[in-house]
């Protein structure tokens, strides 16, 4: 099996010439497909037999930064004017729906933020998504092109490119963010053996906008669980129902405006 590695290598050597020109990505925005459960639900599903190599359930750790917040030591794409450019390689075995699909994802956040994604022509830093086992990405910018996991058959919708294209832009799960145990309660008695760190919390810069039980980053009541029982509930009402996002909200869309100065 071909790694991610070897599969960039092979991309870059059939690339065609590069342009002088950004050339925006543009397509239909949300109205292809959906996810029809919770975003975290669906990736969980995808990444059930994967154990070794993610954390937080879907987040593949850079052995070469320490454990300070990634948008303070370099992994923000960089602004050119007004205008965020993320550049973009999709994976020809995609079926043309599915291709599709992630455009629609990179497409909408061209409606409410200056992150613009462009076709990948000479850049040294760009993204490139696959079909590969689970569904999984890095946490804010590499060096050098980086890979977005969208397992086939269950992983290509609207929510899930949204939700990792987030992590690729910087932000880490809701529930990580470093003021959680102000809203919400983790029942770690309840979590699978081996899982207890996707709880962890992280040291995040929540950017003056609220908690969000909404958010596309949030998991569900029930992520992980062993026993069917809640894993994190919310401390104004433990019958919230948590995550179940079918696209962005308000204040995901709010955080990346603020820390990319849109």
């Amino acid at each position: 099996m071909m790694t991610p590695v070897f599969l960039l290598l092979l991309l870059l050597s059939v690339l065609p010439v590069p342009s002088d020109t950004e050339e925006v990505i543009t397509g239909q925005p949300v109205s292809v497909k959906n996810g029809t459960s919770d975003t975290s639900e669906i990736i969980a599903k995808a990444n059930e037999n994967i154990t070794n190599f993610l954390i937080y359930g879907d987040i593949k750790p850079n052995s070469k930064r320490n454990a300070d917040p990634c948008t303070a030591t370099g992994c923000k794409w960089p602004k050119s004017g007004s205008y965020v450019y993320v550049p973009v390689v999709i994976s020809s075995d995609f079926t043309e729906e599915e291709s599709n699909t992630i455009i629609g994802g990179l497409v909408s956040f061209h409606q409410s933020t200056c992150i613009r994604f462009v076709w990948m022509t000479n850049h040294v830093d760009f993204l490139y998504f696959f079909p590969g086992t689970g569904c999984w990405s890095y946490l804010g910018r590499q060096e050098g092109g980086q890979v977005i996991s969208l397992q086939k058959n269950g992983c290509v919708y609207i929510n899930t490119v949204q939700h990792e294209v987030l992590h690729a832009l910087g932000f880490h799960h809701e529930h990580a963010r470093s003021d959680r145990d102000s809203y919400v309660n983790v029942n770690l008695q309840n979590v699978q053996p081996g899982y207890e760190s996707n709880f962890d919390k992280v040291q995040t810069n929540n950017l003056g906008t609220p908690y969000d039980f909404q958010s596309v980053m949030h998991y569900p009541n029930n992520a992980f669980s062993q026993n069917g029982q809640p894993t994190i509930t919310a401390k104004s009402d433990p019958n919230l129902v948590l995550g179940g996002a079918a696209q962005m909200s308000s204040n995901d869309i709010a955080r990346v405006n603020r820390l990319y100065q849109c």
